[in-house]
């Protein structure tokens, strides 16, 4: 369904019942669809709220609101909107930075945050050379088959999970795509994320090229009290197709014993 918030419409898919959400956010170049399988899963014992952030998927796709300040602002009113009581954020890749934006404003109902290859809070700047690759990355059919083969995954796809990853990468509009490498990477939300209060767990692929653990443990972890670290053998960045089952029971684990 599309919720009409924050002056656009976001695409919103729900499964589940219960007194606890998850709400998911993707990846730069993802959608709300990216999460099916786990959601689904979990959707079992929860509620589960998969969100199309503006310019992706079946949201909306409006000339401007590309920063994570908005982004943010999104998620937070399609929680409102539901009604959400208490809810955990789920945030993947550009997700988990929009996830501890989200966080760190201390929102009622927030009992925790689950950052999946998450990119860190502190800012990433490119050469004019990189930010135009990975503007184009998303340009094509054989650009995106490229960047899933040799940056995002360390495990084969399916037929059909690659055939989605690309229809998701090629559906965002030219403004989404330009977005992120020019603006919300570059962003610094470092003195925001010491302001999260509630649990929170960090999981990355033990091949993940995009988010590397080095990065993570030095630019986020310290920053992010009560944050721990796990890490999912063989996986890449792709963690919610690659390894959908190990990140559903980590997931799973971190609702019983953190919370």
């Amino acid at each position: 369904m599309k919720l009409d918030v924050n002056g656009t419409q976001i695409q919103v898919t729900q499964q589940g019942s219960g007194e606890l959400a998850l709400v998911f956010l993707h990846y730069y170049g993802g959608s709300s669809r990216t999460w099916d399988t786990v959601a689904g899963a979990l959707s079992e014992r929860y509620r589960t709220v998969a969100i199309d952030h503006r310019g992706w998927g079946e949201s909306a796709k409006p000339e401007s609101g590309y920063e994570l300040a908005t982004l943010a602002a999104d998620a937070q009113a399609v929680i409102s909107a539901l009604n959400l009581q208490r809810y955990i954020l789920v945030g993947h890749s550009m997700g988990g930075k929009v996830a501890q934006l989200v966080a760190s404003h201390q929102p009622t109902g927030l009992a925790g945050m689950i950052l999946v290859a998450p990119s860190p809070p502190s800012p990433m700047r490119l050469s004019p050379q990189e930010r135009t690759l990975l503007t184009s990355a998303y340009s094509s059919r054989e650009s995106v088959g490229y960047v899933i083969d040799n940056v995002l995954t360390a495990k084969e796809l399916s037929v059909a999970q690659r055939e989605q990853v690309i229809e998701d990468s090629l559906k965002g509009s030219p403004q989404a795509k330009k977005a992120w490498p020019d603006v919300m990477m570059a962003e610094d939300i470092t003195a925001d994320v010491a302001a999260i209060k509630v649990p929170a767990m960090v999981i990355l692929g033990e091949q993940d090229k995009v988010e590397r653990r080095p990065v993570l443990e030095a630019e986020l972890l310290p920053r992010i009290p009560q944050a721990t670290l796990h890490i999912i053998p063989d996986a890449g960045h792709l963690l919610p197709l690659e390894a959908p089952q190990a990140l559903t029971e980590r997931i799973a684990h971190f609702i019983t014993h953190a919370l």
